[in-house]
């Protein structure tokens, strides 16, 4: 098995096999891209083309639904629609899955001799297709690979393998925008439908919690097991996750739902005055201590406890609570009565809890207290088309609060927030789309409507530093956005930017944009 190596274009006819039809099979390509349609149409076009012009005997053009982890086949020549059914691989499974995974295009020189083939669909013979090559190469766009190119065929001269890889990747790069763009749509339209499926089947699903990811229906099946007991539970994450609606969301479907729900911050107040915060304090305890006061855990009794940064106790406060978890009773500040509660404790942090046992920073007695079952909360950048469920959600809110029409979302501003790492999280999309909603006109909410820190560098203007890359970064998206809203017809696009159309056509040379790559799309 080999991998790429440096380009060996060539049109000679010296190679057993001629080539001189190669730039008019790159051109027909490109025309059947540019007149839209459906990406099922155009990308049977495509493999027509290929079988036509390079003698393919089946090929074949992959999908990676990166939400499930799954490379599925999306059309096919010279296999059955059952065969092209059983074509579904898990990333970095077999040549295609492999290919997916290392970003690399991968030659099989003979099926037959290669463990990575892994004949899914059932096609090949042995007997039959020995001889067999097959060609793999990604579809990138970007930063994001969504698929693969695979064609087989049987070759009498290496070169012309090489050769082959090349034209695969270069017609890879002329579909990629049109399989960006039909999976970005694919997904804003499946995840609402995912949603109410959700809530159909029955299945546990918080009212508070927005998402359907495999990520959160797991968080969901571990709060299904935990709600109905009264066990202690330890929610981990980093910030922003939503530890606290998770928290709630227990509570809620919880035998202590009917009791209070007291939240408290470990982190939001000075050590010398959380012990009497959680527990209470007399008369006279401390200087200010004018009369007596109840403590959280008090206001708990026959509820629930959420106790948020719980990494920031200081070891005082880790005995008492320690104390607590296990026997439900404490003292006030200044009293040496013993009050019983009746009172479920949750506790959240983002940081590891272990780690500082070892530091002996956390007692580790109350580490194991606390840790009866943890829960994890997965970051946003791990929760792959819950973005755009969220984003929905707080255009809809915002929207409502700003007192404005519900703006759409532009397909280059849903691929800017789908691409961004989220660092802030849930909290952070949030406050992006309460600005967005604010900045939206003509009731769009276009990319340069979002934060200069979610807008990428176009990749062949990564030499431009500063503010001249960010400006093209602009330029760059508004370009795009009218585009894609007058659907290519560039005279009504320049009209909309307020520049000529001999102007846009320069600024579409100098971006390496084809407005026919935009006809037919919205």
């Amino acid at each position: 098995m080999s991998s790429r190596l440096p380009p060996v274009l060539s049109f000679s006819c010296r190679l057993g096999e001629c080539r001189s039809e190669l730039m008019p099979l790159l051109s027909e390509v490109s025309n059947v891209v540019s007149a839209g349609g459906s990406l099922s149409r155009t990308l049977k076009l495509v493999l027509e083309l290929m079988q036509k012009h390079m003698q393919v005997i089946r090929g074949m053009i992959t999908l990676y639904d990166a939400n499930n982890n799954q490379i599925y086949i999306h059309e096919s020549y010279g296999l059955s629609p059952e065969e092209a059914e059983k074509g579904v691989y898990a990333l970095g499974e077999g040549v295609t899955g492999k290919v997916i995974e290392t970003r690399q295009p991968i030659i099989v020189s003979h099926i037959a001799d290669d463990p990575l083939f892994l004949n899914r669909t059932g096609s090949w013979d042995k007997q039959r297709d020995g001889q067999h090559s097959f060609i793999c190469v990604p579809i990138i766009r970007g930063s994001k690979v969504m698929g693969t190119i695979g064609i087989e065929r049987i070759y009498n001269n290496t070169q012309l393998r090489f050769l082959d890889l090349e034209v695969l990747r270069v017609i890879a790069a002329i579909i990629a925008q049109a399989v960006e763009l039909h999976l970005l749509e694919r997904a804003h339209q499946k995840i609402t439908q995912a949603h109410s499926s959700l809530l159909a089947n029955g299945q546990f699903k918080p009212d508070n919690i927005i998402g359907n990811s495999r990520a959160m229906q797991s968080v969901y099946r571990m709060m299904a097991k935990v709600s109905h007991a009264r066990t202690t539970v330890l929610i981990l994450g980093e910030s922003g996750v939503g530890k606290e609606r998770v928290a709630t969301a227990i509570h809620q479907n919880s035998p202590c739902a009917g009791g209070p729900f007291i939240k408290f911050n470990c982190a939001s107040l000075p050590e010398s005055v959380i012990e009497s915060e959680l527990f209470g304090h007399e008369k006279g305890a401390f200087t200010g201590a004018i009369s007596r006061r109840a403590g959280r855990f008090e206001e708990a009794d026959g509820g629930t406890i959420f106790l948020d940064e719980i990494g920031e106790l200081s070891p005082s406060a880790q005995s008492k609570l320690l104390r607590v978890i296990q026997e439900r009773s404490f003292e006030r500040v200044g009293s040496n009565e013993t009050l019983r509660v009746n009172v479920r404790i949750l506790a959240a942090t983002h940081r590891d809890l272990h780690e500082m046992v070892v530091q002996g920073t956390f007692r580790e007695d109350l580490y194991y207290r606390l840790n009866v079952f943890p829960i994890t909360i997965p970051p946003l950048r791990e929760r792959g088309n819950d973005i755009l469920i969220l984003a929905d959600y707080f255009n809809a809110c915002f929207s409502r609060e700003q007192g404005v029409d519900l703006p759409a979302i532009a397909t280059p501003a849903l691929n800017m927030l789908l691409n961004y790492e989220w660092p802030g999280n849930v909290r952070e999309l949030e406050n992006v789309m309460e600005r967005a909603v604010l900045l939206a006109d003509e009731g769009i909410i276009h990319s340069y409507h979002l934060p200069i820190n979610l807008q990428p560098i176009i990749e062949h203007l990564t030499e431009q530093e500063g503010l001249e890359a960010r400006l093209a970064q602009v330029e760059y998206d508004l370009i795009v956005d009218a585009m894609t809203t007058f659907q290519g017809n560039v005279s009504r696009a320049a009209a909309h930017l307020n520049i000529t159309r001999r102007a846009l056509g320069l600024r579409l040379d100098k971006y390496q944009l084809n407005y026919k790559s935009y006809r037919g799309r919205v």
